[in-house]
């Protein structure tokens, strides 16, 4: 069986344990009142499980077709500063609009995304050195970070403090089934779209002069990997918070079934990053801290040190 059918099926598995997990109290719900337990699946559990997987695809995909784009593997959605740009977007149009508004919650985080995107590639181009793609992502991010402050800092009243701050952190509980929906229908386009222009990602890694003697309009590949990755990942965003690097982590193990080519890379990464945050809402889920987890703080505190070992690596191969 080919690498994407196991993951594929893998993921199927993973949604049913997270959409059934804990076992043992479904079972009894549903020998004592079996309305209620379809209620308790289609009102509570469905909603969370298609919204990780929205989002988690959404990541891996977004990220794979990022780092194609820069010809690098730091690059990803969070470092490049399109999640906190989006953040930012979704925080300003929320106190205008309330967080119960999810079209225009979208649209502020597309506008961030776009916006994060847009100046990166006038501060760092459109093939950065390791270096300068850092520095400038960390410098957006920076910025996009302390005006998301800002603006909790001088939100209109402490209860809309408080919902910016809880949803900052991002959380899959309590969203429903219309608001996964929401975010799924986007980054399902915006996904099918990233890997229609796989082969012209994949002839980028040759330089641009050879993707444009094969056909491709590099100037056109880029304005629309940036527009759907702002696309896909501003919806998500909108419905979930901010959700830091599965964007990283998957394009880099699903790089390693392509052979290196990132392009045909797009649609494992986005398998792998709905598996992975699948897993890590699983984990959040059953925590012993009294509380549930915000997955936003969990996948900061897993992917964090693997960035920096992704680092020592490439400057490790790059000394040898």
């Amino acid at each position: 069986m080919k690498p994407g059918w196991l993951l594929f099926a893998a993921l199927v598995l993973m949604a049913l344990l997270s959409l059934l997990t804990p076992w043992r109290p479904m079972a009894d719900l549903f020998g004592q009142d079996r309305a209620l337990a379809i209620a308790v699946l289609v009102e509570l559990r469905l909603p969370r499980v298609l919204l990780a997987v929205a989002y988690g695809t959404m990541l891996g995909a977004s990220g794979a077709a990022i780092q194609a784009l820069f010809a690098n593997p730091l690059a990803s959605p969070d470092l490049t500063g399109t999640t906190s740009g989006a953040a930012l977007g979704a925080v300003v149009t929320a106190y205008l609009f309330g967080f119960s508004a999810p079209i225009a919650l979208s649209i502020g985080s597309v506008a961030g995304a776009l916006g994060a995107l847009a100046l990166l590639i006038a501060l760092a181009g459109a093939r950065a050195e390791t270096a300068t793609l850092l520095l400038s992502g960390l410098a957006i991010s920076a910025l996009a970070g302390a005006l998301t402050t800002l603006a909790l800092a001088l939100a209109p009243s402490p209860f809309a403090f408080y919902d910016a701050y809880d949803w900052l952190m991002g959380s899959l509980v309590d969203r429903s089934l219309g608001q996964a929906t929401f975010a799924a229908l986007p980054a399902l386009i915006a996904i099918a779209l990233l890997w229609r222009m796989r082969f012209a990602l994949d002839s980028l890694t040759l330089g641009e002069e050879v993707a444009q003697s094969l056909g491709h309009n590099v100037a056109r590949i880029r304005i629309r990997i940036i527009v759907l990755t702002a696309f896909g990942v501003g919806a998500c965003v909108a419905i979930a918070g901010a959700i830091g690097f599965l964007g990283l982590v998957a394009p880099i193990f699903a790089r390693r079934l392509t052979a290196g080519h990132p392009g045909r890379a797009i649609l494992p990464a986005a398998l792998i990053g709905a598996l992975l945050l699948l897993a890590a809402d699983l984990v959040v889920r059953f925590a012993p801290l009294g509380r549930t987890l915000p997955i936003g703080v969990l996948t900061a505190l897993l992917g964090a040190p693997f960035f920096l070992w992704l680092v020592a690596h490439m400057r490790w191969r790059l000394s040898a």
